[in-house]
């Protein structure tokens, strides 16, 4: 599955939101912890969907709030039990 996150630069860290998942906030000291931490948090709320016997959301891309954020398209592991639309 793919996901669009947006990762914007925060006083020496990276934070990053996913607009088809606005309850996710996360971030990382450099862009590689950062897209791992994105990882993880996508794929955490994926299994809760599933728990839950609800649709995984559709990914969303939204255009930066600031010149510096930039948008990324990160691939996620599936829940085992579901099959990615």
């Amino acid at each position: 599955m793919r996901y669009t996150i947006l990762l914007t630069p925060d006083d020496g860290q990276y934070a990053v939101r996913v607009p088809a998942m606005p309850s996710i906030f996360t971030w990382g000291a450099t862009t590689d912890q950062a897209l791992t931490s994105a990882r993880e948090a996508i794929e955490l709320h994926l299994e809760q969907y599933l728990e839950r016997g609800l649709p995984f959301p559709a990914d969303r891309r939204h255009p930066p709030h600031s010149r510096m954020a930039r948008l990324v398209t990160i691939d996620v592991e599936a829940p085992a039990g579901r099959v990615a639309s």
